[in-house]
């Protein structure tokens, strides 16, 4: 199509190999890893079961990440998954997501991200954030701004500051881990911490909700795809680092959880919100919470500025479409970003970021997201079908098994989430099916013109 062309020749491809593998790992350990715990905790009060649910949603996210690679190696485009789904299924599904991602899924994860940079940061100078919420948010919405703005300059400015901080974050973590597992005995850690729970019985329900919470951990995965139209080399690149960054997010994530319930017993955990700072504090006093409240600062704010750079391509790919704002999608004349899709994103987050509790924030994008996630797995099996001269540089290991595996686990954690939070989750979809009208108004526009 024509506006696909356009799209890709007007944003350069400026994102090398291990560019684009530190945006996949810089997106996604942003906040959740830092801050998710405590509420997974209250929901699964038992150590080993808590540690397998971590598993299972790193093994639900890899085999995402080997069935998107297919797609994104494919379909290189800027807007990825919106591109996918319209390919995939057609227009009204891909104008959803994209409308999703305005109304609610982009919003809710950058302010999601920006609360626990507000929350660690006053943490580190002894301020307790609870006590001073409107301090924290204010911070969390000034650091919203600065990533876009930031991402106005220049895709490889916001590319290198998540690579510098991806950095940070390794050493971040690598630095509780090992200090978890090498002092830990001598303040109060303990192996029995792996294995004794709370003694509460476990519901298949809590799990399921706790499964949420961890999925919003792992994501981050995908959004390199809505960048597609910026990577070199995409057929070959973004594949490999979809998969790369997925494998090491999950080897990371898995051992810094053993090394917060080494230290600290999940009772405990479940009442820590900032579960780095305190462990740090078991570790070494203040001095390990104000060390760890600067690494999580820059971890949050580095997928801040990751997910600032990645999102508002879709915006930009659907205006390009002719399905949005045409303003959304003009590219700044000097900067070559699409500023305005930018700007855009930052606003809404901003608004909400001032509005809603870290917890609404992050089970509403996920409960958002997802489900397109898995609708875009599956368009794998249709575009075989329908598209089978289609070029494929890579295609997914494990078809048609591990693309099936990923799409029925987001649907069972999305069938639990009905039944046991009726309302927030049917709200949630009532707001995404809204687009529907909407659709069907920018449509004929688009005819008329």
């Amino acid at each position: 199509m024509t506006t696909q062309t356009t799209s890709r020749e007007r944003l350069p491809r400026t994102l090398g190999l291990w560019s684009s593998v530190a945006l996949v790992v810089g997106i996604t350990i942003g906040s959740g890893i830092f801050r998710s715990p405590a509420g997974i905790a209250q929901k699964v009060p038992d150590p080993t079961a808590m540690l397998l649910l971590w598993i299972a949603g790193g093994a639900i996210t890899l085999c995402g990440a080997l069935s998107l690679g297919e797609l994104a190696a494919a379909l290189p485009e800027t807007g990825g998954l919106y591109a996918y789904l319209r390919e995939g299924w057609g227009r009204l599904p891909a104008f959803l997501f994209g409308w999703a991602e305005l109304v609610l899924i982009r919003a809710n994860a950058l302010g999601g991200i920006a609360v626990v940079f507000g929350e660690y940061l006053l943490r580190s100078f002894s301020v307790d954030p609870v006590e001073h919420y409107i301090a924290a948010r204010s911070l969390s919405a000034a650091a919203i701004a600065f990533a876009a703005a930031a991402n106005i300059r220049g895709a490889n400015i916001g590319a290198f500051i998540v690579g510098m901080a991806t950095w940070a974050k390794f050493t971040a973590l690598a630095v509780l881990a090992v200090s978890a597992f090498l002092l830990g005995s001598s303040h109060g850690a303990t192996v029995s911490n792996l294995t004794t729970g709370t003694g509460a019985p476990l519901a298949i329900g809590s799990m399921g909700l706790a499964l949420v919470s961890i999925l919003w951990a792992y994501d981050g995965w995908a959004d390199l795809s809505f960048a597609s139209g910026e990577v070199k080399n995409p057929q070959r690149n973004l594949p490999r680092a979809i998969i790369l960054g997925t494998i090491s997010i999950i080897v990371i994530y898995v051992v810094t959880n053993l090394a917060y319930l080494y230290v600290n017993p999940v009772e405990k955990v479940a009442q820590s919100r900032l579960v780095a700072a305190d462990t740090m504090l078991a570790l070494f006093g203040r001095t390990g919470v104000v060390l760890v409240s600067m690494f999580v600062m820059i971890s949050s704010f580095s997928s801040l500025n990751g997910s600032m750079l990645a999102s508002p391509r879709v915006f930009f790919a659907m205006a390009d479409d002719g399905l949005f704002f045409e303003t959304i999608a003009r590219v700044h004349p000097r900067y070559k970003t699409p500023y305005v899709a930018i700007v855009l994103a930052g606003v809404l987050g901003m608004a909400l970021v001032l509005s809603r509790s870290f917890e609404q924030l992050t089970d509403t994008f996920v409960l958002a997201i997802w489900p397109f996630y898995a609708l875009g797995v599956a368009a794998i099996y249709r575009l075989r079908k329908r598209r089978p001269d289609l070029e494929r540089p890579y295609r997914a290991i494990g078809y048609p098994i591990v693309p099936a595996i990923f799409v029925g686990s987001v649907i069972a954690f999305v069938i639990n989430s009905l039944v046991n939070e009726p309302k927030s989750t049917g709200i949630t979809f009532a707001l995404i099916l809204t687009g529907i009208p909407v659709f069907r108004i920018a449509f004929a526009k688009r005819r008329a013109r």
